[in-house]
This record gives C-alpha cells, structure tokens and sequence, in this order.
C-alpha cells in the first residue's frame, strides 16, 4: 500500500498565533468592558465581537494552511482586481468614519477593504516576481508593471485617506523588490522619487503636520493633538515592571480614548507591567523568526517572496504600533496584529498565517520525504 505522507505545519507558529490572539481576547475585554458597560449597557460587546472574528479566523487560518501555497499564484490576478474593485467601492459608498471612508458596512458589522488588499498585494508581487525572475532588473519589463500596480493601490488608499497604510504597502512592495532581485541602480532612482512624495503626503494635511508636531511634544499638546500619546505613557508608567493585574488599570476608563484598538498595548504595559509589555513582544520576535524560517527553506521564489511579503507586513504593522504608542514613532492608527480590536486586521492576521503554516508544511513534507526509506532507496 502506497504511504502518502503529509508534512506537519510549524507548531510553534500555531502556537505563538493561539496565544497572541488569546492575549488579545482577554486585553479587549479589560480594556472595554467598563465602558461598554455604561455606552451599550453590556460589559462584553466588544469581547463577544472580537470572539466571533476570532473563530472565524480560525477556520480561516485552517483553511489556508490546508490549500498548498502555490495555489495562490493562479489566483494571483483575481485577487488584486478583486482589491482594486473594493478600494474603489469603498471610496464611493464607504461609511465616513472621523472624516475617512475606510469601512464598507453590511449589517451591524464594518469591513475594511484595505485589509484585503494587502494580502492580495503581497500574493500578486509573488507571483509576478517569480514569473519575471532575471527580468526583474529590467526596468521597463520587470519593475515598471510592478510599480503601476502598486501605484494604482496607493492612490485609492490615499483616497480615503489613509497615510499609515500607504507606508505599509510601500514597505511591503520595497521589500519584495529587493528580494526579488531589482537592479541596485533601480531601487536608489526609486528611493529618491519616493522621499518627496513622502514628505507631500506628511505635511500635505493640517491633521498629519499636527500629528508630527505633537509627536516631538506631546506634553505641550497634551490637551490636544498629543493626548492619546500622554495618556499612553501615563498607562506605562503607572503600571511599572510588573502591572497593576488584569482589569486595574485606570487609564481604560475614559482617559485613553479607544483604549481597545490602537493604543491597546499601553493597556498590557499598565495592568501587566514592563515584564508582561516584553513577554508579548518577545512572542512577536518568534513569530517574526518562524516566518523568516519559512521563507528562507522555502524551494522555490514564489514561496520565498510570499513569506517574506507576509512577515513584512506583519513586522511593520506591530513596528508602527509600538512605535506609535509608546512615543518612539508618530501615530499612524495601525492596529497591533492579533490583539487590537477589528475583525478585518484578525481575519487578515489568521489568514497570513494559514499561508505561513502551509509553507511551512510543505517544507517539513519535503524534508520527511528525504528521510522516507523508499526515497533513499531510489537515491542509492
């Protein structure tokens, strides 16, 4: 009888994966829950939302680690049109929220296409990467498709506007370009067309110059533009090295504005201290490592590029995140991957995942399979 064998995913991933996003249930909660109470009149609407989302990433992350991961380069095409088609939609008939149309809304639940796009962004480059292989370095048939489609994303993004994940994409493309193996010449022409367009789109806004300027001086703007950033580090420093116990925090309590979304970590470092702010973070780094993992004993260029573009993404957005709520960045409103509140980033989060856990498993496959005794009898 013929022995199929079947390569096992990274388990330490999974593991990582399970435990941030149970961090990030029970940190919801704490956070939410005595404001909730008092604006919905129910202590888990958050937690039980954030649940649902939780469950179908799970199935999600499943799903994906299940489908090979070069399934992904045929649907490549799909899904960027797919994204292209969202953030035009979402800039038409998209809910205003705070002055920005980022959400599409069906029922009581928010969409956010942006989500979506940036998967499908790092899945497209993979694939037209690998495909273009040494044309890469060729300016006119390698980068410049890759370049209209990256720009063609950025500026339904900005459409909406958001400037924290227009940076994101263009890491993600830069970094994908490198590895992918763009001529050296290439990418310093595009560094310096890039550092303008940045500084425009920083200053271009009053809100964005404001942002920056409280970032330098947040307690002179305290009352102001810098407030969530004080309140963040007042959290920090009442908590001290080891917290003040789940659910004692004070911060939560209508001083840091959205405590269960972006600036959430201010919340682990009040109630869990510097010991348990660094617990997470080193949880992050394995993360980041099993993904690098992945991409670096990964056979082929496809598998390469979209471990990388995954581990990208991720790594920037709990970059910026930290960053931002702790005073080191300034502010972009980028969630913390797996913890923040928001169905769209989890799902996305499980989702990268799953990829990650099947490459994973086809790499574990293949080494199972050089130590198969059928197989080392053909070798011999």
């Amino acid at each position: 009888m013929k022995q199929t064998i079947k390569g096992r995913p990274d388990y330490l991933l999974l593991l990582l994966t399970l435990s941030l996003v149970s961090i990030g249930m029970v940190t919801i909660f704490s956070a939410s829950a005595g404001v909730v109470a008092v604006r919905y009149d129910n202590p888990w609407h958050y937690a039980a939302r954030q649940g649902l989302f939780a469950i179908a990433g799970l199935l999600t992350m499943f799903v994906c680690m299940a489908i090979p991961y070069r399934t992904w380069k045929k649907a490549a095409p799909l899904l960027i049109l797919t994204a292209l088609g969202l953030l035009l939609l979402v800039s038409l008939i998209g809910t205003p929220v705070n002055g920005a149309r980022r959400w599409i809304s069906i029922a009581s639940f928010q969409f956010q296409p942006t989500e979506f796009a940036k998967l499908a962004l790092i899945i497209y480059l993979a694939a037209l990467i690998s495909n273009k292989e040494e044309r890469i370095a060729s300016f006119k048939r390698g980068l410049l498709p890759i370049l209209i489609v990256v720009g063609l994303l950025l500026a339904l993004i900005m459409l909406q506007p958001d400037f924290g994940t227009a940076l994101l994409f263009v890491m993600i493309a830069i970094t994908m370009i490198v590895i992918g193996g763009a001529h050296p010449g290439q990418l310093a022409m595009l560094g310096a067309g890039l550092i303008p367009i940045c500084l425009l789109l920083a200053f271009g806004k009053s809100y964005r110059i404001n942002r920056l300027v409280s970032y330098f001086n947040p307690l002179d703007h305290a009352s102001g533009t810098g407030y969530q950033l004080v309140q963040s580090l007042y959290a920090f420093a009442h908590g001290g090295a080891l917290g003040t116990g789940l659910g004692h925090g004070v911060q939560k309590y209508f001083y840091l504005p959205e405590a269960h979304t972006d600036f959430i970590f201010a919340v682990i470092g009040e109630e869990f201290g510097f010991v348990g702010a660094l617990l997470v973070i080193m949880m992050f780094i394995l993360y980041l490592g099993c993904g690098l993992r992945a991409a670096l004993r990964s056979e082929d260029t496809f598998g390469v590029l979209l471990a990388a573009g995954i581990v990208t993404m991720i790594g920037t957005q709990i970059l910026l995140n930290l960053g931002a709520v702790t005073g080191t960045l300034p502010v972009t409103g980028m969630p913390l991957p797996f913890i923040s509140y928001g169905g769209s980033s989890l799902l996305l989060c499980m989702a990268s995942t799953g990829i990650l856990l099947s490459i994973t498993r086809d790499m574990n496959k293949r080494a199972a399979l050089s130590e198969h005794p059928n197989t080392r009898k053909k070798r011999k």
